[in-house]
């Protein structure tokens, strides 16, 4: 599935660098029929503009890193990937082969039924569980917002805190909706500033990218990291003619 844009008015406050953005862009290789060969051209697109990291299917994290390696780049990769519904034995022994494959960051899928369910404990328990695999990476908790109410999204974001995690995340990019200003604007107000939002699903200009940061996103996932990155530094040789 694939989810519409982010529809929002061109952009008019200042323009950061390309670096800036680039570091905050997790270039994103998840689709299920990505070949090998789209897989080495994505690593190579995060690698020419030194995004934060690189997040792609568990299979392709041992070859990614191997393939980044002095880079910069971050490998990061996917746990529950898309549904969530994995058992959280299943989950943790998933993040713990991940990290040993060389994984810096885990992007994992919430139990969405028992977030809706109301059992704040049972999601948070798995967090934590995944949390104490990832030993010390970065875990990033993805609610999958299209599936949940604005209560539901505000528990999620809090269990995902007490559980320790790094960011809470909107979306899979696989569900009926992605990112939305709204979901950014009520997740970055229900965690501290330890937690840091990740913006993903739909996120695929510059103009849709600067407008979540500036209510609280941190990161996004992107599979049109070049599109973004040219735009901007089009826009930037253009203020500076």
């Amino acid at each position: 599935m694939s989810v519409t844009s982010i529809d929002v008015p061109p952009y008019a406050g200042p323009l950061p660098s390309v670096r800036e953005v680039a570091a905050m862009i997790d270039h994103s290789l998840l689709r299920p029929e990505l070949t090998r060969a789209e897989v080495l051209a994505g690593l190579a697109t995060a690698s020419e503009y030194a995004t934060a990291s690189v997040c792609v299917r568990p299979a392709d994290v041992a070859p990614a890193v191997a393939e980044l390696r002095g880079s910069g780049v971050v490998v990061g990769t996917v746990v529950g990937f898309p549904h969530g519904g994995a058992t959280t034995t299943t989950k943790v022994r998933e993040t713990a082969e991940l990290v040993a494959l060389g994984a810096g960051e885990i992007d994992m899928v919430v139990d969405i039924g028992r977030l809706r369910d109301g059992d704040a404990g049972y999601v948070e328990e798995q967090i934590a569980a995944v949390v104490a695999a990832a030993d010390g990476r970065p875990v990033k908790v993805i609610l999958e917002n299209a599936y949940l109410s604005d209560e539901q999204k505000v528990a999620g974001c809090a269990a995902s805190e007490r559980a320790g995690a790094a960011y809470v995340k909107t979306s899979t990019g696989f569900a009926a909706g992605g990112a939305t200003a709204e979901d950014i604007a009520l997740m970055r107000r229900s965690v501290s500033p330890r937690v840091g939002v990740k913006a993903a699903g739909g996120v695929r200009t510059l103009d849709a990218l600067l407008t979540l940061h500036d209510l609280g996103a941190t990161r996004f996932g992107a599979t049109t990291t070049t599109a973004i990155l040219d735009d901007l530094a089009r826009r930037l040789a253009s203020r500076d003619e």
